[in-house]
């Protein structure tokens, strides 16, 4: 069972995750190099613009997702967000991803949050198996995009 903590608490995984998110949603980067997203991640950790959970099997990174202040510039009407959600490609499939969304969900109900939002190109049915809700359709980075949210308990 993976050990579910906050990335402030684990900075020497802030790099690598920073870089994993970089990597997969590439077409969201395209005009920041990794190297500022790295810094202005790590500062997230601090700030809590992206307050990060991570899984961790000991020692070994296994995947993460943020609460977000800002992760929509087109619609800064909207927020917090849930973002970064990734996990590696042999820990997928055992529950992590799940267990990161919860947690931010948690997170976001301590803290008064009403509700959470996100965007996805390919990914709005295993959302809305959890609850999530399809707000609006747009289309950005040369895809379809979909704007979910869900309501904190």
């Amino acid at each position: 069972m993976p050990t579910i903590d906050w990335l402030e608490n684990h900075m020497t995984y802030c790099d690598t995750f920073a870089r994993w998110v970089h990597q997969q949603f590439h077409y969201e980067f395209e005009d920041l190099p990794l190297a500022q997203w790295q810094q202005e991640f790590a500062e997230g950790q601090r700030n809590d613009r992206w307050k990060c959970l991570i899984a961790l099997d000991h020692d070994q990174l296994l995947g993460g997702a943020a609460l977000a202040t800002d992760d929509l510039s087109s619609r800064p009407d909207l927020g917090p967000w849930l973002a970064c959600v990734f996990v590696t490609p042999s820990a997928r499939g055992t529950g992590i991803a799940e267990q990161l969304i919860e947690g931010i969900g948690s997170h976001a109900q301590d803290v008064g949050i009403k509700t959470l939002y996100l965007h996805t190109s390919d990914q709005r049915a295993y959302y809305a198996k959890r609850g999530w809700t399809e707000e609006e359709q747009f289309k950005a980075w040369g895809k379809e995009q979909w704007i979910m949210s869900r309501a904190i308990r």
